[in-house]
This record gives C-alpha cells, structure tokens and sequence, in this order.
C-alpha cells in the first residue's frame, strides 16, 4: 500500500520558503500588467471542455484532465491554459468594442507533464490583448513579458522571434490533410532533416527548397537575409520577415543588451498560433521562461473572433531562476495576559509590522523568522530593542504605560 502522504508524481507541495517566493513575484508580474492598463481576471478552474479547448489544437487537448459533472452529465475539463478562458471572457462577459486588455494568475492542471522535471501543477501568470490586429498589440505583449521577467530580476534575457505565416505562405497552393501538414510541422520543429526530405518528396521545386531550408534559418538578425533569399516572394512570407523585422528593432530600443534571435523553423504550438511568437530565456533556465504570440483563431468556438496575443509563464519555474524573495524583518514579543503588551503588539500589527508572539515554551524556527527586533520591558513600557542590543527606543505606534 502507498504512503498516505505520497503525491502524484510531478505534484509537490510548495512550502513557505517557496510560498513567500511566489507570493512575491506574482505581487511584482501582476502589478506590473495593470501599470499597462490590463485588467485582473480570475477565471474558474473547471469549465466545460469545450470552452477550454476553443482554438487550441491537439496538443492541448493531451494536456487536459477531463470528467463527467454528475449534475449535467457533460464532459468537464480542468484548465490546462488559461487563455481559451480569458477569450471566453472576453467574448460574452465583457463583450466590449475595441481593446480589451486581461490579465491572470492561478494554477493549471495538466495530464502529462511537459518535461521530466516539469510540474503538472504550474501557477500560470498571462496577458492577454483582444480587439487590435495591428503589430503594435504583438509588440505590447513582447515588452510586458520582458518587463516582467526584469521585475523578477531576472537577467540577462534572450528573445527568440518566429512567425506562424513562414510555413503558411510556403505551403500556399499545396494541398495538405491535417495528418500531413502536422508531420510536416513535427518534422521542422525537430529539424529533422531525414523526415522532412521524405515528407516533402513529390512537392513543387520550389515549395520543398523552401522546406527545407527552414531548419537552418535560426540564428541573429542574417537569418532574415537568407529567408529573403531562399524563400519563395509570397505575401505571407514577405509580410512575416518585415514584420519581425521591426518587431525586433523596437525591442532593441526599449530594452538596450537584449539579445534577439531568430528560428523560421520553429513550428512549436503551430496549430495555435496564426502570427508572431516569441519565447524569452533567461540565465540559470533550461526552457522558455515565457511564450508568446498571436492567436487570432481563440474566440471563434464562441462566435466572436476576435484578434487576440498574449503570453504566460509559469511562476514556479520563473520562481527557480529568480532571485530568491528575503523574509521582510518580524518582531518578537513575549506571551502574556499583560494588557499593556497586548496593546503594543496590536498597535504594531495595525501598522503593518510582523510580530510574533512566542507562545509557552516555543522556540521559533531561526529560518522561518527574520527577526530584527523585540518588545522588550523597560522602565515600565513595551519597547522594541534590536535584536543586536541596539539602544532602547520606544514601540512606534504602540508606546504605552503599564
């Protein structure tokens, strides 16, 4: 028999040390978002599964614990993603003309875990921007992900810039089934170059030149010279290259040291995304701390597709890299029925402090506390003391008499 307290794998808990991290960062991304003007949602974690799914494509889907509400009888699922949420919001809720911009913080829940040491738990932070086409949405969207990462001390980061429309306008003409064109995508997202010599056998010249040469168009900014290059002139393609193009110019203004790469081949979340992604790395990480991008395609299983980009991130793997959060400084008071010290520790409280009061016979935990000061009595007052013998002052907003 299992031990009671054994948790599924790739399910932890998260202790305080960890618990005071998180709480900080999420403080530190979500007020960072409203400076922007995004508006704070929080959406329920269990919806019916076809509102989850709404636009998201197969790999989702995997994701997705799914059960049957014993009071409906129709299939729920529990959130793997919280962005087919935030359109449904914004869709029927809200249902405003012109920009709407939503933010969020909560857990999600996955069936199968992106990678050996993922969570399947992660505590998902995104932004998502409704209503606007235009690449100056996508551009918002890449520097508050940036931003957030710097308000998380994270440094140095990197940018990787893609385009969804590269493979669209490659493959414009071809007649593809959905099995085809998802191999296909496999194929260049592995940068199998065997796979995709044999996937794109019997294609027009030009079409499989193309394709074949995607897997290689990853690098600094030369990568886009040679996608002009060696692409076919088609709009989609044209259009994608000039606009990451300046996307990545204005990144480069507002975020000075930021390093910007390229990956045409990049086909990750293909099904998803119809426009510019990005994903954001930074020092200590091995994946993406952030993804990113278009996903005009979101609202339309709730009759309202609208344009929509945005990003998310995973707070507790930001929470690994990230600069760990210090305990703010406490207060340590005796226990007693004295009334007078009992006033001075609710005065303190009142005024924001943290104080602890030891109770019979405890002794706190020297890592749990960051003790700098205690009430101590002295010539019949409460007072705080440092708690390295500093001289006696008395207890801001909480002096009294006894």
């Amino acid at each position: 028999m299992l031990s009671a307290w054994l948790l599924p794998e790739h399910i932890a808990d998260v202790l305080p040390a960890q618990a005071r991290q998180l709480e900080t960062l999420r403080r530190r991304l979500v007020d960072r978002a409203q400076g922007y003007g995004f508006e704070l949602v929080t959406p329920p974690l269990l919806e019916h599964l076809e509102s989850l799914l709404s636009g998201t494509g197969r790999e989702l889907d995997l994701r997705t614990f799914k059960l049957v509400d014993q009071t409906s009888g129709r299939t729920l699922g529990l959130r793997a993603d919280t962005t087919p949420q935030a359109a449904r919001i914004d869709a029927h809720l809200l249902n405003r003309e012109g920009v709407t911009r939503l933010c969020y913080c909560g857990p999600v829940l996955h069936a199968r875990a992106t990678h050996v040491t993922a969570s399947r738990e992660p505590l998902q932070f995104g932004a998502e921007i409704f209503g606007h086409a235009g690449l100056e949405a996508d551009l918002e969207a890449a520097e508050l992900s940036l931003d957030c990462l710097q308000a998380a001390q994270v440094q140095p980061l990197v940018i990787d810039l893609a385009d969804a429309r590269v493979l669209r306008g490659v493959l414009a003409g071809v007649a593809l089934d959905a099995t085809g064109l998802q191999d296909l995508a496999e194929a260049l997202a592995g940068k199998d170059a065997a796979a995709l010599a044999a996937l794109t056998e019997g294609l027009a010249d030009e079409t499989r030149r193309a394709l074949r040469a995607l897997p290689r168009l990853y690098g600094n900014d030369e990568v886009l010279s040679s996608a002009e290059r060696e692409l076919p002139p088609r709009p989609l393609v044209r259009a994608a290259i000039e606009q990451l193009r300046w996307l990545a110019a204005h990144l480069r203004q507002s975020f000075p040291g930021l390093k910007v790469g390229f990956d045409l081949g990049d086909m990750g979340g293909y099904g998803y995304y119809t426009g510019v992604r990005f994903a954001i790395y930074g020092a200590g990480a091995t994946d993406a701390l952030a993804r990113g991008g278009r996903y005009d395609e979101v609202g339309a299983v709730f009759g309202r597709n609208r344009p929509a980009v945005g990003f998310s991130l995973d707070l507790k793997a930001l929470a690994e890299v990230a600069p760990p959060a210090r305990p703010g400084g406490a207060i340590r008071a005796p226990w007693s029925e004295d009334a007078a010290l009992r006033a001075a520790v609710r005065g303190l409280r009142d005024a924001g402090e943290t104080v602890l009061a030891v109770l019979p016979g405890d002794r706190p935990a020297p890592q749990a506390y960051a003790f700098d000061r205690e009430l101590v009595e002295a010539g019949g007052r409460w007072v705080l003391r440092d708690i390295a013998h500093a001289p006696i002052t008395p207890a801001t907003a909480a002096e009294s008499s006894r």
